[in-house]
Parts: structure tokens; C-alpha cells; sequence
């Protein structure tokens, strides 16, 4: 039988979802778990891949399972198991031919940056003190709309079949962590930005990549033109630096 589970991790001590040699990952991770609490060797297929550092919520994955069990006591199991770093939320029956990865139909990233230094956010927030013209970043953000080839934002070696990708949203908002709305922590408007983007598919290291280059452009450095100069290219070097993974999250993933 196959099913489907929904987890949330903290990437931090992890080099990304996908098993690597000499490293600790999360599908890995999972599937040791798996493996011991059904007493059978099992096999973890993910929506897709995390780089390392990088966070999810909500983040889907199936397996085959060759006797039936109680879907909330393999939770308890489960949670029991892995690291306090991973958590389960949901194990579930699915159809035979339920795929975590390809009946994806959308995928939602949050990148978040902080503008003075902050002791409680650094863990999951970029700090960035530069000023920023956040409606020049929004603008740019219009230029990625739909459907293009993102070749431009793709690391090296990303091994993709094709770089095109349909993005349906692109924007940055001001926001406010809970430790400045529950404790008030003191903070101005705009100290915390948060950037959010959704497509059917992302290449590796590609959301980083454009947070890097909207960024790049609301500090002043580019117009709000050079978006579309950059798609135009195709060329990585065009594009901003990567910016780092442990403020990014894979905060949602829609079939």
C-alpha cells in the first residue's frame, strides 16, 4: 500500500532532503526511521529537493508499505524516532499511484531578512542592512511572472531535464515576528521583510538566487530593468549572489 506523509524540518543540521554520501539528509533520515518502526526496508520519494541549511513546512513525501498499520500510532513512532529536528504531522492512505514529486502542481517558498540586528531572528532570517527601495523589488518581482526559462537562476550541475518554470506569485512584505508582536521586541515598520514565490517547479538553489538579485536591485545597484536583462541572458553570472539557506523555507505544497 502506498502513503503519503507530511513533515516539517529545521535544515540546519542537514545538507538538504536528498541522500548524499558522507552526509546527514533528511530523506535519509526518514527512511532509517521507517525502517525501523515497520521492521522493513523502505524507501522515501520527496515533493522535491531542499538544499542544504534550507527549511520546510509541510513538506510531502510517500513510501510503500507491504503490511497495513495505524496511521497515528507510526506518527507516535515516527516522532519518537527522528531527531527533534524533523517532526510528523500526518501519515496517510494514498492512491497506488500517488507521486509526492510529479502531481505536485505547486510549490511555495518564504524567504525571510531582517534590517538591524536582531539576537531572536538570526536563526531563520537574513540579516541586511543595506536600505532597500522594497516597491522597486516588487516591480522586478512583475518580471517573473509566468512562464520562463529560469536557466539563469540554476546552480551548476542542477541536472535539470528543462529550465522552464511558470511562476504564479513573486512579492516582498513587510512583516512582524512574533517575539516583536507578542513580547514587543522593539522594532520599526520594515525592519522584516519577507519574500514569497510559488511555481509548479523550482531548479536547485533558484529561489536563493533571485532573493539575491531582487535584493541587489532594492539596494540601487541595478534598475528595475535588469530583471528582464537577466531572464534574457540565461547566464548564472548575470544574476545576483545566492543568498544564504537557513532563512529560506519550502512553506507549502499544493496537489
Amino acid at each position: 500500500m502506498r502513503y503519503s506523509v507530511t513533515l516539517s524540518y529545521d535544515g540546519s543540521g542537514f545538507s538538504g532532503w536528498q541522500i548524499q554520501p558522507n552526509a546527514d539528509s533528511v530523506q535519509e533520515a526518514l527512511e532509517r526511521a521507517l525502517s525501523l518502526a515497520l521492521r522493513e526496508p523502505v524507501s522515501v520519494t520527496g515533493a522535491g529537493r531542499t538544499d542544504a541549511g534550507v527549511n520546510a513546512i509541510g513538506y510531502v513525501a510517500h513510501f510503500d508499505a507491504s503490511q497495513p498499520f495505524r496511521e497515528e500510532e507510526l506518527s507516535c513512532k515516527l516522532n519518537a524516532i527522528l531527531p527533534v529536528s524533523v517532526i510528523i504531522h500526518e501519515v496517510k492512505i494514498v492512491p497506488e499511484d500517488f507521486h509526492a514529486r510529479f502531481d505536485a502542481r505547486l510549490r511555495r517558498y518564504n524567504y525571510f531578512i531582517h534590517r538591524r540586528k536582531d539576537p531572536f531572528a538570526g536563526k531563520y532570517s537574513y540579516l541586511y542592512t543595506y536600505p532597500l527601495d522594497v516597491d522597486a523589488m516588487n516591480m522586478a518581482c512583475q518580471y517573473l511572472l509566468g512562464e520562463h526559462d529560469f536557466s539563469c537562476f540554476e546552480k551548476s550541475g542542477g541536472n535539470s531535464k528543462t529550465s522552464v518554470c511558470t511562476i504564479s506569485e513573486a512579492f516582498w512584505k513587510p512583516y512582524t515576528p512574533a517575539h516583536a508582536g507578542i513580547m514587543e521586541y522593539p522594532c520599526k515598520d520594515g525592519d522584516y521583510l519577507v519574500f514569497t514565490v510559488s511555481a509548479n517547479r523550482f531548479l536547485r538553489n533558484m529561489v536563493r538566487a533571485i532573493v539575491g538579485t531582487l535584493l541587489d536591485i532594492g539596494r540601487g545597484r541595478y534598475p528595475v530593468s535588469h530583471m528582464q536583462e537577466v531572464l534574457t541572458s540565461g547566464n548564472r553570472s548575470a544574476a545576483g549572489e545566492s543568498v544564504p539557506g537557513h532563512a529560506l523555507f519550502l512553506s507549502k505544497v499544493e496537489y
